[in-house]
């Protein structure tokens, strides 16, 4: 029990702060972006596009034989549900927008949706994790247990739930945006960054927490059940045995005095009055036997 308990509270606890840090970091999605390359100048001589100046002629237009890809820059980016950061072309800098307001009008429901569910997600997380700390606090009292143990369980539940629900519906919004945002922001590649992976692992981690959570629950109340079970079976088979012995005593009891009453009423009735040996006339005795025999 104690040792399902910790396990509990420690998948409850990496799941807590694999939420948290995927929540506030800007690592959902990265990759890169392509913009075109600025025009050179005298601070900025490279990545750049030099179309030159003709110095006899100023008024003649000199071309820049930079095609395809060349003329792009590929700068990184990093989106999370908050934020979404790219290189600063200009400087070593990153330039930060708000991820809500890149998103289309269509998809803006959903991603605040994402975000209470995000939200709600860390909130019965932490609820949880108390519970399942005064568990282990309030071990001793089984009845106290059993009641903290359900209830952590189903919090923890619902929270893998709603996590789950929230990272599918930032994932879709994420797509939309990419295929509909706005032009400059629209990736040219990109996959899916480590705050990703933490919110699924944070995921795991819950859901791990509420089987083995449910798992302890269920087990400590089938033991309960059977200890009783086998508690109430041995007082009904101690209370049997006495029943058994007390009515044994009571009838023997009850047939021994019957047999004493039944005794005493027989000498009473069939008993002879004894005749004295002083009053015995032994010739008279003689006398009378010996008439007898003629």
């Amino acid at each position: 029990m104690k040792t399902r308990s910790l396990l509990s509270v420690s998948l409850n606890f990496f799941a807590l702060f694999f939420a948290i840090t995927a929540f506030i970091t800007t690592y959902w999605c990265v990759g890169t972006q392509r913009v075109p390359k600025p025009k050179c100048s005298k601070l900025r001589t490279h990545q750049c596009i030099d179309y030159g100046v003709n110095e006899t002629d100023p008024n003649k237009v000199v071309y820049s034989w930079e095609t395809g890809d060349d003329r792009f820059l590929f700068r990184q980016f990093h989106t999370g549900i908050w934020f979404s950061c790219e290189e600063n072309i200009h400087d070593e800098s990153e330039r930060c927008r708000s991820f809500i307001d890149l998103a289309p009008a269509s998809e803006k429901g959903m991603l605040w949706l994402s975000l209470v569910s995000e939200m709600l997600y860390i909130l019965l997380l932490m609820v949880g994790f108390s519970l399942m700390c005064m568990e282990l606090i309030h071990s001793s009292n089984v009845i106290d247990g059993l009641k903290l143990n359900a209830f952590a369980a189903v919090f923890t539940v619902l929270s893998g739930l709603l996590g789950m629900v929230a990272h599918v519906m930032y994932t879709q919004v994420f797509q939309v945006t990419v295929s509909h945002g706005p032009p400059d922001w629209r990736p040219y590649n990109w996959d899916y960054g480590w705050s990703f992976c933490l919110a699924w692992a944070s995921f795991t981690c819950c859901m791990g927490a509420s089987v083995t959570t449910l798992n302890s629950y269920t087990k400590t109340v089938i033991e309960f059940r059977h200890k009783r079970k086998t508690f109430e079976q041995t007082i009904r088979e101690e209370n049997a045995r006495e029943a058994y012995g007390y009515f044994r005593d009571n009838s023997l009891h009850s047939i021994s005095k019957s047999v004493d009453i039944y005794s005493s009423q027989s000498l009473n009735n069939g008993r002879r009055t004894p005749i004295p040996a002083a009053s015995l006339d032994f010739v008279d005795f003689a006398v009378s036997l010996g008439e007898e025999q003629c």
